[in-house]
């Protein structure tokens, strides 16, 4: 894939080579400011995801190369997942935060189940959040539970390939039944750019518990 970004007069050339997301490693991706224009031929088969929100046109257009992308480890046992940090908090960016999570089999992910939607730095940032998943293979599907502590927000969905979920309040974990894993790409933008979140109060000891058995085996 080409990718020339006109008003910077930038141009990347043969970006890409990840030809499937559960090849588990870490992607090519480019910011973009707010208000440019690019171009992009396509050298073979490719899927894209534009990933946007408001932004200032603070920082220049850049290519984010795999080797710049923070792969993690989080949680243990049965809430294990792999991280990718495609556009964490450290890195510059007007509002967005993007990362890519990959779950086993059988396990949960975005658990303990956690919320960032009350503006009350430094406890917990306000941030909107969508979530673009895929299962492998394609015709299983993942679980997904989007709540508020009142419940005046209560959803169970079951989620296809290559749906979304958006996430504009409340808790929101992910589960992988067995035989199929999960993929999501997780955008969250919101006034400030930082990931504060508040786990719930009832579920937040799973956390501690997992990694304390993790520890002593």
């Amino acid at each position: 894939m080409n990718f020339a970004q006109s008003a910077a007069l930038e141009k990347w050339e043969h970006v890409g080579q990840r030809m499937d997301v559960f090849e588990k490693t870490p992607p090519y991706s480019i910011y973009v400011p707010n208000d440019d224009q690019f171009t992009i031929d396509a050298l073979t088969d490719v899927e894209i995801a534009i990933c946007s929100s408001p932004g200032k046109g603070t920082y220049p257009a850049r290519l984010i190369t795999p080797a710049q992308v923070g792969v993690e480890q989080r949680g243990a046992d049965n809430i294990s997942r792999q991280v990718h940090n495609i556009l964490p908090e450290q890195a510059s960016a007007d509002h967005l935060l993007v990362v890519e999570v990959f779950t086993p089999e059988g396990n949960w992910s975005s658990y303990p189940p956690h919320k960032h939607d009350e503006n009350n730095l430094p406890y917990e940032s306000y941030l909107e959040e969508t979530y673009y998943h895929k299962v492998n293979p394609k015709h299983g599907f993942i679980l997904q539970r989007v709540y508020t502590d009142d419940l005046s927000l209560n959803e169970i969905m079951s989620v296809q390939n290559e749906e979304a979920v958006l996430v504009p309040k409340g808790y929101h974990p992910v589960a992988a039944p067995p035989g199929y894993e999960s993929y999501y790409l997780n955008v969250m933008a919101g006034p400030v750019r930082t990931w504060k979140f508040q786990n719930s109060k009832e579920h937040e000891w799973v956390m501690e518990h997992k990694l304390s058995e993790s520890r002593e085996k």
